[in-house]
């Protein structure tokens, strides 16, 4: 399948990080649900896997929960799966039911972000390269995804350092 170029090169968010621990291993934390549940999302919140098809077309449904009780859902759409080397999946927010929704806090943030995720080993330590960008998107949404490349910077760092730390659980 060809995957949709993005409209320009400095609109792509580019995150990179080296995990001390196989690909085989990453791989597992990126496409099981009893994986993910433990480390996937911002700190304090609860993942909540609705479901998991990890297919060509297949799809991740999943809520994550606030600890106020508020629980914001998303979706991937797996458009490429090259196990255990690299996936590419459309994402979204959505309704419970999986149904696209606007952010709830950034309304014109695109409705669907392709992202690709490419994992390679080396000593035994696993490098995994994401690039993310709006399809289908209006000039207005992408100039908000590019506004926001500084948080998500932030925000999945916090989600990587607890990969790390689920991985230093499950490795002792």
């Amino acid at each position: 399948m060809t995957l949709e170029a993005p409209a320009a090169e400095d609109e792509v968010f580019k995150l990179s990080r080296t995990f001390d621990a196989p690909k085989a291993l990453i791989w597992a934390c990126w496409t099981e649900a009893d994986h993910l549940a433990n480390w996937f999302g911002p700190a304090g919140m609860k993942l909540i896997v609705k479901s998991l098809d990890l297919r060509v077309g297949g799809t991740f449904l999943y809520g994550m929960q606030m600890p106020t009780g508020i629980t914001m859902w998303g979706k991937w759409v797996f458009r490429e799966i090259n196990a255990p080397d690299s996936m590419a999946y459309v994402v979204s927010f959505c309704n419970e039911a999986g149904q696209p929704v606007r952010h709830p806090m950034a309304p014109l943030w695109p409705l669907e972000v392709l992202a690709i995720q490419t994992l390679s080993e080396k000593d035994g330590k696993t490098l995994t390269e994401s690039r993310s960008y709006p399809i289908n998107a209006t000039p207005e949404e992408r100039a908000v995804f590019k506004a926001g490349h500084a948080s998500m910077q932030m925000g999945f760092g916090g989600t990587f350092a607890q990969l790390d730390a689920y991985l230093a659980r499950i490795k002792s």
